[in-house]
Parts: C-alpha cells; structure tokens; sequence
C-alpha cells in the first residue's frame, strides 16, 4: 500500500518524463536601454512617488543630513534603527537615538523603533518603485519592514527609466525588496488601509547631483 507521500513524488517524476528534455526559449524582445535627461527623469520618478502616496525631498547631497535629520523631526522619530553600512554622515544632524540593526536582533523588537533610514540599489522611474538588495547600507528585509517609518536615500543616478533597465542593475543573487510607495492594501469595502504590511509612511530623499 503506497502512502500519500509516495503517490504524490510518482506523480512528479511522471511529469518530469514527460516534460520536454530541452528549456523552451523566452522571448526578450521588450524595449531595453532608454535614457532620459536628469530633469526629465527626477520628475517621473517624483511624480510616480507621490501618485503612490510617498513624500519626496530633493536635495543637493550636502544637504543629505540636514534633509533627513528634518523629515524624522517632522515625524517625531525619537529612536531609529540603521543598517550597518549607512554613511553615518548622514545622520550628523540628527539628535534622537540611532540604533545599528544586526541579525541578532528578532525582527519583532524593531517595532519599538519609530523609523528607519537607508540607502537604496537602483529606482525605476516609470514605476515610482525603489529596490533594496540587502547591501550594508541597506539592511536586511526585516529593517525596512518592520518600522512604521522609512527613509530611504536614493541618488539620481541610481535612478533608470523602465523596469528592464532597472533590473539590469541589480545582482540577480542578492534579496532583492521592491517598494512602490507606503505599505497600503484595501479592506472588504475598498477602503485603503496603509501599515498593514510594512512602513505607513514612505520618505524619500533624492540627491539630485549623485
């Protein structure tokens, strides 16, 4: 008599056999490689982020502290959480307590943070959405989550028109964590309901000439 398990692995090898021996092509024929000017860039991203209910602040990179260190103040951020390698220049002139996440720390305990600042891999304009791979400035996924508040420091240069040239960017073995826009969802009457799944409220600070 064949148990559950048995049954369910013969169906599987079965389908494998039957399964063609050679991968099927796939076709990438989609647009790659377009460019646009900073200005032109900047306002599609800024416009693509605020559509998602984010709040941007430009800024020039020597302002980047002074930027940051005013958005945690407007939202009365006591006590933040960091990755590693974030600048610490950037948090010169902020005053509250600035906590360095590790791996030891369960990701329950980072909600008594009432935010977190990082830095990003690439952006997509065309999409508002900005992708974290888990560099040390960035942090694990759990930091960026967890928090109510997210400060995310993306330069201008980082930032690439479309989807394809985005993904191109990026380290296809890294964790990769997409963010378009504050964590929102819509309840069984279609109300929208943000801070269900990460960060009620998303920040983001572009350095324009980075």
């Amino acid at each position: 008599m064949t148990t559950a398990r048995e049954t369910v692995l013969g169906r599987v090898r079965d389908a494998l056999a039957l399964a063609p021996a050679a991968d099927t092509p796939v076709p990438r024929a989609y647009r790659t490689g377009r460019t646009l000017p900073d200005a032109e860039r900047l306002a599609l991203f800024t416009d693509r982020l605020v559509d998602y209910k984010a709040q941007v602040h430009p800024c020039t990179a020597d302002r980047t502290a002074e930027v940051i260190a005013e958005v945690l103040r407007e939202r009365g951020a006591q006590r933040i959480g960091v990755p590693a390698g974030l600048d610490p220049q950037w948090l010169t002139a902020y005053d509250g307590e600035v906590r360095q996440d590790s791996a030891d720390i369960p990701p329950p305990r980072l909600d008594a943070l009432d935010g977190v600042v990082t830095a990003s891999a690439v952006s997509c304009a065309e999409t508002g959405t900005i992708f974290l791979d888990g560099s040390p400035d960035q942090g694990r996924r759990a930091l960026s989550l967890v928090p109510d508040l997210h400060v995310c420091v993306v330069d201008l240069s980082t930032v690439r028109v479309g989807v394809p040239e985005a993904v191109a960017e990026l380290v296809p073995e890294r964790p990769t964590t997409l963010i378009s826009g504050p964590s929102a969802t819509s309840d069984i009457e279609l109300e929208r309901v943000e801070g269900v799944h990460g960060p009620r409220t998303l920040a983001v600070v572009i350095r324009t000439d980075v």
